[in-house]
């Protein structure tokens, strides 16, 4: 539990946040197969590359890929799921190119737990290799975190603080454990539309004393309003804490702009 201050109406209020765990992430609503054209672009709003999202089902579970394609660069990555008894990442690889080279790649495997990086530092690829402690059902990588958030809209939007388990890499893989919060309603301005979309933080609980080597940004991920609920808009460090702030649009087209607190234009309703 913790106390915080918020200002409704002018008037400064004292509210208790509860943070609870989550046991599992219900799954009522069950992915399908799904394509899309999401486009990466720094918050400038200059494209970076052009994304390929795929998503479908086999017996080995949801699987999804994303694929983005840009001036020497391509990025990969892709991720398995369980869809029963709730929400259960089973893996996850992010894979980088730069100019026909492997850059860097990080792999989790959620079921034996073992993570794996390699990247590119010099003339040589240095590799690591960790195994790693997550409990299954509580841990995700990459856009699992999207899709926990999905599972758990409902819970946040009521104003819980619920914390999961990620796999972050510096390069080297450790596990983190992260606070996920409701942001508001924001007004999303992409490819000449604007959206309503939920806002989600993703605050990693990173120890005060591994502060001082690294800061590690918070992540923000864009639910649509409406249902049916679907991905609208990401934000945060592409694959490492040191990486540039990049933006994941649903809409490839442009312009893109920063997301804006719902005035009294828009309403919930």
């Amino acid at each position: 539990m913790r106390i915080t201050s918020v200002t409704v109406r002018g008037t400064l209020v004292a509210c208790v946040l509860l943070t609870m765990p989550a046991a599992a992430v219900e799954w009522t609503s069950f992915e399908g197969p799904a394509r899309g054209f999401p486009a990466l672009r720094d918050l400038a709003d200059k494209k970076i590359a052009d994304g390929d999202f795929t998503q479908w089902i086999d017996n080995a579970g949801l699987h999804t890929r994303i694929t983005y394609v840009g001036e020497s660069r391509r990025i990969e990555e892709e991720a398995v799921f369980r869809q029963k008894p709730e929400l259960i990442q089973d893996a996850w690889v992010f894979r980088e190119m730069r100019n026909g080279k492997l850059y860097r790649q990080f792999e989790v495997n959620l079921k034996s737990g073992i993570a794996t990086a390699r990247k590119q530092e010099g003339t040589e690829l240095t590799a690591w290799s960790e195994k790693i402690d997550v409990e299954a059902g509580r841990a995700f990588v990459g856009y699992g975190v999207t899709l926990a958030i999905k599972g758990l809209q409902k819970r946040l939007v009521a104003g819980e603080h619920v914390e999961l388990q990620a796999v972050g890499f510096s390069p080297k893989p450790r596990v983190v454990t992260i606070e996920l919060s409701y942001g508001g309603l924001d007004r999303v301005r992409m490819s000449g539309r604007v959206l309503q979309g939920e806002h989600f933080i993703v605050h990693p609980k990173v120890p005060r004393i591994a502060r001082l080597f690294v800061a590690v940004p918070d992540h923000h991920i864009w639910l649509t309003h409406a249902a049916p609920v679907t991905f609208l808009r990401w934000e945060g460090p592409l694959a490492e804490p040191g990486d540039p702030i990049t933006r994941v649009d649903l809409l490839p087209g442009g312009p893109s702009e920063a997301a804006a607190t719902v005035g009294t234009a828009l309403s919930r309703d």
